[in-house]
């Protein structure tokens, strides 16, 4: 079975968006090779907030060829009819999900998919890119698994973020395999 990657851009002070979820901090870095990111991975699991916010940019870009599924109760078929929607986040759907990948599937976007997707022991590895801003009081990683819940984020969560790995110019790329 393939693995699910949490791949995110993290600001220096921790944090995957601004005040309001909005990504636009985070810039196209030259030395990024984006053509091999993407293909490592055939599908693009997102939650309804990170599909919609990002929707412009794949109507506008293409997808790559990747499968775009989006974790939703809300999100109608006939809003987005080029994706596939889980509306239940079950065990089993992600296990129906790395069977049918035949590479691993990036965890893309928001983190309240991350966070749920943790608590049921799916994510395989967290990989954040550190982007040289300050973006103070908006979503910080760390909270998202602490706040209200510290119990429910698990030593693994908490694990996860403490572990740097690689330095890239002038962004760090910090990696985690659980």
């Amino acid at each position: 079975m393939k693995r699910i990657c949490y791949a995110v851009a993290m600001s220096l002070d921790g944090y995957i968006a601004g005040p309001n979820g909005e990504a636009d901090w985070i810039g196209m870095d030259p030395d990024v090779d984006f053509a091999q990111l993407w293909s490592r991975f055939d599908i693009l699991l997102m939650g309804r907030k990170t599909y919609e916010m990002a929707r412009t940019g794949f109507e506008q870009f293409g997808t790559q060829g990747l499968e775009i599924v989006v974790a939703s109760r809300t999100l109608r078929r006939e809003d987005a009819p080029k994706v596939t929607i889980i509306s239940e986040l079950t065990l089993d759907a992600i296990t129906s999900l790395r069977v049918r990948a035949k590479k691993d599937i990036w965890l893309f976007g928001g983190g309240e998919l991350f966070r749920s997707i943790l608590n049921i022991g799916a994510v395989d590895s967290v990989e954040a890119t550190v982007i040289p801003v300050l973006l103070r009081r908006a979503s910080s990683a760390a909270e998202l698994c602490a706040a209200n819940q510290p119990e429910a984020c698990g030593t693994q969560a908490l694990s996860l973020w403490k572990n740097v790995v690689k330095v890239r110019r002038p962004a760090l790329m910090c990696c985690w395999i659980g």
